[in-house]
């Protein structure tokens, strides 16, 4: 109970210009929210649990509709999570079943992978037509396909493909083109909600029973990490990797009127994982009009163990320790209940407008 009664805001708060105009004038509802973006981001995902326990399974459920989640990576994870019967079992287990992976030193992206296809198939249980056949969510799973040398799972070929990618993308990011198709796999009943993709080679497949899995394997498999997923079905042949590749925090053409809801671990929106170290790699403010971005404050980050969000990092940092970051991480979730805790109490007590800041 302490931590909820710090008095230092748990939730930066921050929207695009027409998201900031639309709440400071007409407050919140749920039924305003049509699209939610999630980031790649891998375990720091279990540090914002409690925002997407908050989300869907307490406030969105208030006005049933039909929404799109479009997720890379871990973003994918969580939304294929929340598609399941029970939304909130769903994400918790997703938390759990993370939390406990545990790798040796000197793992191979082969072992990396099985791991992540165990986590997978006791996350769904053979409960994939849940996902597709969801009342009121449309996913949507980001993958990028790799061409040449990053097609292969070699690590001198991959070390020297991604040098050139880190090159390529210094001099322009339009250049990533010559590297990675960004691939968009979504619910058969609704399209993308974006505008037309002109920035990189881009094509849309529908989802089913026989892709859904390889799409979120493919979704979350960075490559020197984990093992590229191989000729999705229905995508042809190719070697399928991480959507963050392109999308880190998924910049993207978000089209309609509705709230872009974005529950996301940083106050800001990156482009590409290549862009991390760029402070001059911006996103595009056309892009995030309509976004309403909820983010960890800098005092809530500094109350946390190590005065951060759980990160991969942590697997090097506890290695030969897995209890001891486990019991981090299980610390992190549970302190995580606080953002929802805190976003619910401004969306009712009518508070939220005052706390938004600009998104740029």
């Amino acid at each position: 109970m302490s931590a909820i009664q710090i008095k230092s805001p748990a939730l930066t708060l921050k929207a695009g210009k027409r998201a900031l105009q639309r709440i400071r004038e007409r407050g919140l509802n749920p039924a305003d929210v049509g699209i939610i973006p999630g980031a790649a981001g891998g375990p720091k995902a279990l540090g914002i649990q409690g925002l997407d326990l908050a989300l869907f399974g307490e406030w969105l459920p208030r006005a049933p509709r039909e929404r799109s989640l479009i997720g890379a990576s871990i973003g994918a994870w969580r939304f294929a999570s929340a598609c399941l019967p029970d939304a909130a079992e769903g994400i918790r287990r997703l938390g759990e079943l993370y939390a406990q992976q545990c790798f040796a030193k000197g793992v191979t992206m082969a072992q990396v992978s099985q791991s992540c296809q165990r986590m997978l198939d006791e996350l769904l249980e053979g409960r994939d037509t849940h996902i597709l056949d969801n009342a009121h969510y449309r996913l949507n799973i980001v993958v990028v396909k790799s061409h040449g040398l990053l097609a292969a799972d070699h690590r001198g070929s991959l070390g020297l493909g991604l040098s050139t990618v880190i090159a390529d993308n210094l001099i322009g990011r339009p250049r990533l083109a010559r590297h990675f198709e960004r691939v968009i796999l979504h619910d058969a009943r609704l399209q993308p909600p974006l505008q037309p993709l002109t920035d990189f080679p881009s094509r849309y497949l529908t989802l089913d029973t026989a892709n859904l899995r390889h799409a979120l394997l493919a979704s979350g498999s960075i490559p020197m990490v984990m093992e590229g997923v191989r000729d999705i079905p229905g995508a042809g042949s190719g070697t399928f990797r991480d959507g963050g590749l392109l999308d880190y925090h998924l910049d993207l053409p978000y089209s309609g009127d509705d709230i872009v809801l974005y529950p996301h671990f940083t106050d800001k929106v990156i482009p590409g994982w290549f862009d991390k170290a760029l402070p001059w790699r911006r996103s595009n403010p056309q892009h995030l009009q309509d976004v309403l971005l909820l983010a960890p404050s800098r005092a809530y980050l500094a109350s946390l163990p190590y005065g951060k969000l759980p990160d991969r990092n942590d697997f090097k940092r506890f290695m030969g320790d897995d209890q001891g970051r486990q019991r981090y991480w299980s610390q992190a979730m549970a302190q995580s209940l606080r953002l929802g805790d805190e976003l619910l109490e401004l969306i009712e007590t009518g508070k939220l407008g005052e706390q938004l800041q600009p998104l740029p």
